[in-house]
């Protein structure tokens, strides 16, 4: 059985590879950006890759290649 709490960690705290779930948006902003792409909370999503120095990250969901800023992937929660 897949627990539907979130686990506190977010997009940005992922290694590169590495895979999750969406819990929740903690932003409003970020939550109807994300939606309106069709990423909604229990979307699987991977981590590509980060920029360097902090810069964004690139995520995979649902065939579909997002950049984020560092502030918007920290204001995704994973479960």
């Amino acid at each position: 059985m897949v627990s539907l709490l979130n686990s506190g960690k977010t997009i940005s705290a992922l290694k590169k590879g590495a895979v999750g779930f969406i819990g929740q948006f903690t932003d409003d902003e970020i939550a109807q950006k994300l939606m309106s792409m069709g990423i909604l909370p229990g979307t699987r999503i991977e981590l590509v890759r980060k920029a360097p120095l902090g810069g964004g990250c690139y995520i995979k969901a649902d065939n579909l290649l997002i950049a984020l800023r560092t502030q918007e992937a920290a204001r995704v929660l994973l479960r």
